[in-house]
């Protein structure tokens, strides 16, 4: 199966994810749930090719495939082309610290001081060249929103994606899904 648009996009989802949850909220296991829209359609053309592929795999294989996305966190979503969902584990020290994680790459986060119920915050990263910036908005400490722009390349092209996220609290306890690790500040 062809990635295309792995490593940055699942990046930018989990720099807004975890900056909120630097933000008092709960520790524990999140759901993001995000769509996706790029200025030429070719991200969304390659998530449904990849739901298109992963459909058409023999049950078993396909079973294979969700059970190794989901051990990372990642299920495709099923609200159409665009949209993908994430699971994310933050540990109370992680909160304590107001330590910011992302799944991979190498990424300098900034974030504004949050003003009322909002924060901005903007990213660049090296590996995989990326960068963007956006909003989180807290709704209580089980749910935000999130806005965000990203540049990144897909197939190979610039591209610029508009990212809209919701998140919410599961559960306290992470289960299978393992904490993120650290970026360099």
């Amino acid at each position: 199966m062809k990635h295309t648009v792995g490593p940055a996009v699942l990046l930018a989802i989990s720099c807004a994810a975890t900056g909120a949850q630097a933000q008092n909220l709960k520790p524990g296991l999140w759901e993001i749930n995000s769509t996706m829209q790029s200025d030429s359609g070719e991200m969304e053309k390659s998530i449904a090719d990849m739901q298109k592929q992963m459909a058409a795999m023999p049950p078993e294989q396909r079973q294979i495939m969700q059970e190794m996305m989901a051990r990372q966190g990642v299920r495709m979503g099923s609200s159409g082309p665009g949209a993908i969902d994430i699971k994310v584990c933050m540990t109370r020290e992680m909160v304590e610290r107001n330590e910011i994680a992302t799944p991979q790459g190498d990424c300098k986060n900034t974030y504004a001081p949050r003003s009322g119920n909002a924060m901005k915050m903007s990213f660049v990263c090296t590996d995989p060249p990326s960068s963007g910036q956006g909003q989180v908005n807290f709704l209580n400490p089980q749910a935000y929103t999130t806005k965000l722009t990203v540049n990144t390349r897909v197939n190979g092209k610039d591209e610029k994606v508009s990212m809209d996220g919701q998140a919410k609290w599961l559960a306290s306890e992470c289960g299978t899904i393992k904490p993120l690790g650290s970026v360099k500040k």
